[in-house]
């Protein structure tokens, strides 16, 4: 087991990380003030995992709280399915929220500690590579609205993140995917020869091996600690882990939440945003082809979809929440392994990016 933590002050947590863990309850209870905990998971991961959880759990009041499986339930209704619980169940302000499953079941349970009697304990257990490498480690929660991805949330820290690495061994290969576009994105933003070492490493991690998965985990955990340390809030450097997520997430509200998973969004938005940064002159065409690469070796998309035009393309990326004073900003490359967020960018040269994106090929 490999342990990191998350530097923030009083609000420092750790992040575990290794095989076996939901059978080591002393380290979820450890985490767990008080007497009490709602756990919150999904009609696909509670069948796997939850009688692990109940079992470390044992003499606790306790509530579970099961959600439909996928995107379109990150609504603010659902986020009300599990106040109600909290209410019903007269839980306190000592309760913990337990997010047992992937990135949206984390966020949406981590919401609703947030907001529940001004903040109550939460605990992350993510079940997926997304939600292990990325979603669960920083205190980001929230929910989708029609109008755009993520646009109501609250920055809510955990109290510790268990990821239990035998988890991915019921996870689909679709979704194993799209967990490493997050750790692709460490790469080009952070660390060249992390970079080096996904490429090399590719097959193997498509082909689960333990040992590589532990690693790639523990280092892209190692890379999103340290910038919430850095930023907790998102007021600077933090920005940069959103590569090609303003893309991205143009694709996920304009093909309907749940479409395309948030990973595959992102592979996309990232070759959009390579493709811009070469534009730009930037970043040679050598470095733009090695990013597509990258991502068709980890089974991701590189094209948007052919149904979403360019013009609605820009549209949607208004939304987004990087729009600072009516101005765009976008996180692009200087360099692989060189990332910045910027509003100094050729709007033509987006234009081209999206036509060359965007409508039938």
């Amino acid at each position: 087991m490999q342990t990191l933590n998350v530097d923030l002050g009083e609000r420092s947590y750790p992040i575990h990380i290794g095989p076996g863990l939901l059978e080591q309850p002393e380290r979820l209870r450890a985490a767990i003030p008080g007497n009490s905990a709602v756990v919150v998971t999904n009609e696909t991961v509670a069948p796997l995992y939850r009688d692990r959880l109940d079992a470390a759990l044992e003499g606790l009041q306790v509530a579970t709280v099961t959600l439909g499986d996928g995107e379109r339930f990150k609504t603010m209704e659902t986020v009300g399915r599990i106040l109600d619980v909290l209410v019903e169940g007269r839980f306190d302000r000592r309760t913990t929220v337990i997010a047992l499953g992937g990135g949206v079941v984390g966020d949406i349970a981590g919401f609703a500690a947030a907001i529940y009697q001004r903040g109550v304990h939460f605990i992350q257990v993510p079940t997926t590579l997304l939600a292990q490498v990325d979603s669960s480690v920083g205190g980001k929660t929230g929910v989708n609205h029609p109008g755009g991805k993520n646009l109501i949330g609250a920055f809510h820290q955990p109290r510790c993140v268990i990821a239990d690495t035998d988890t991915l061994d019921t996870l689909d290969d679709r979704q194993l995917s799209a967990g490493l576009a997050e750790v692709i994105k460490y790469g080009l933003i952070l660390d060249l020869g992390f970079l080096d070492w996904l490429e090399a490493n590719m097959a193997g991690l498509r082909g689960r091996d333990a040992a590589l998965l532990t690693e790639a985990i523990e280092r892209s955990c190692r890379i999103k600690a340290d910038v919430v340390a850095r930023d907790e809030r998102e007021t600077g450097m933090r920005a940069l882990l959103n590569l090609g997520h303003t893309f991205g997430h143009a694709i996920e509200t304009a093909t309907g939440y749940g479409t395309w998973l948030h990973g595959e969004a992102i592979g996309a938005g990232m070759c959009m945003a390579a493709d811009l940064s070469h534009r730009q002159g930037w970043i040679h065409h050598a470095d733009f082809e090695r990013v597509e690469r990258v991502m068709r070796a980890a089974g991701l998309p590189t094209e948007a979809p052919e149904t979403l035009t360019a013009e609605r393309f820009f549209e949607l990326m208004q939304i987004d929440k990087k729009v600072v004073d009516g101005r765009l900003r976008l996180v692009l490359l200087e360099r692989l392994g060189h990332a910045v967020v910027t509003r100094d960018f050729d709007p033509a040269l987006l234009d081209q990016t999206l036509q060359a994106y965007c409508g039938p090929r």
